[in-house]
């Protein structure tokens, strides 16, 4: 499913004295099956942008085109319960939204909330704890016994569970150790391409928005400043830095390189093996392209 946003506008507390201009003429257009990343400093726009991905919020100016429906301001919607169930959000920390005294139960609410009945939403609840890597076992457990990377994915599969032809991710990885980060990011990463799914990734890692999207969208303050493949973005990193964002280490790496040896290497590597594989034959032509 596609998703749209034209000159999307939106603020905060609108004919009030604390009245906030979130969001500034915002137009982004994520194709069905990519994995987007939107990045920017705090403040920049990003978890608004989210917020109207499923009509949390309503543009006050543009519109927003979910599939085939569009949200506009002032125009009301009945269909807005649909989407939210096409458009799977997972938001940070999720683990804390659980509630119930088990882990199926709680990964049954969401379907059943939508109409699914209780041996359908059990039959799914089976099929999203294997998704997210664990056992049938964890069902019957109370979610408040599981350990915080364990009470995650039933979180997760909870939203996995309502099969949700959209996922977007609110910095998915927060509060995780390193091994943690990249188990949670390589299931998304299978998930999404087994299922074709649009994902989109809200994040500060600049590791993860290089590592697995197909397209990068940078935010500054409500508006959209540049809009790229990863190689494209990194490619200019006194850009990022200027705008208070990080570069993966294997491009820092680079740059030091290349304003070591006054030259360039003729491309942005992503990944360390490209880097040292390129590195090595660089040094042989006497650091020319």
């Amino acid at each position: 499913m596609e998703i749209s946003l034209q000159k999307v506008e939106y603020r905060y507390q609108v004919n009030s004295p604390f009245e906030r201009l979130a969001l500034a003429d915002v137009s982004i257009h994520i194709p069905e099956g990519m994995f987007m990343a939107i990045i920017g400093h705090t403040g920049s726009g990003k978890s608004t942008i989210l917020q109207h991905l499923n009509a949390i919020l309503k543009p006050t100016k543009g519109k927003v085109i979910i599939g085939d429906l569009e949200i506009q301001a002032q125009k009301k919607q009945k269909e807005l319960r649909q989407v939210r169930k096409k458009v799977g959000i997972v938001f940070q920390f999720p683990e804390q939204q659980l509630f119930e005294e088990t882990v199926e139960k709680d990964i049954c609410f969401g379907p059943m909330n939508f109409g699914v009945s209780e041996k359908k939403a059990k039959e799914k609840a089976k099929e999203a704890i294997k998704q997210v890597g664990l056992s049938e076992d964890f069902l019957m457990k109370s979610p408040f016994d599981l350990s915080g990377g364990q009470m995650r994915r039933v979180a997760i599969a909870g939203v996995l569970a309502m099969e949700p032809e959209v996922l977007v991710l609110d910095e998915p990885t927060a509060g995780l150790d390193p091994r943690g980060r990249k188990e949670i990011m390589e299931m998304f990463y299978t998930l999404h391409k087994e299922r074709n799914r649009s994902t989109i990734l809200v994040t500060h890692s600049m590791e993860d928005a290089s590592k697995y999207a197909d397209e990068i969208v940078i935010m500054h303050q409500g508006k959209v400043m540049k809009t790229g493949k990863p190689e494209e973005i990194f490619s200019c990193p006194d850009e990022l830095l200027e705008l208070g964002l990080d570069v993966p280490e294997v491009v820092r790496f680079q740059n030091q390189i290349e304003k070591r040896f006054q030259a360039k290497m003729g491309k942005t590597f992503l990944s360390m093996e490209e880097l040292t594989s390129e590195l090595a034959q660089w040094l042989q032509r006497g650091g020319k392209e």
